[in-house]
């Protein structure tokens, strides 16, 4: 997981969960930081912002959104995606 947007997706993750980006892998699961919502909202800010996309997320029930918030490998697999999808 070495790709450019791996690393900066895990370095906001890490500043929200307050631990090094070393820390964190693909595997991490957010459930497992102890990040409250209004830390899950700022990823998604910080996300949306860096990366310059919309990303679909339900504040109210994130388990029920398009965007996959379960892993740090499945955040960056999403946004992978939507970059993708906006450069074609």
């Amino acid at each position: 997981m070495s790709s450019q947007t791996a690393q900066t997706i895990i370095a906001l993750i890490a500043e929200q969960a307050l631990l090094q980006p070393s820390d964190l892998g693909a595997e991490t699961r957010l459930a497992d930081l102890g990040l409250d919502s209004l830390a899950m909202v700022e990823i998604i800010f910080a996300l949306e912002e860096t990366f310059d996309i919309a990303i679909p997320f339900n504040a109210n029930e994130p388990g029920k959104g398009e965007f996959d918030l379960s892993s740090i490998g499945a955040i960056i697999a999403a946004v992978e995606g939507l970059v993708s999808q906006k450069a074609a």
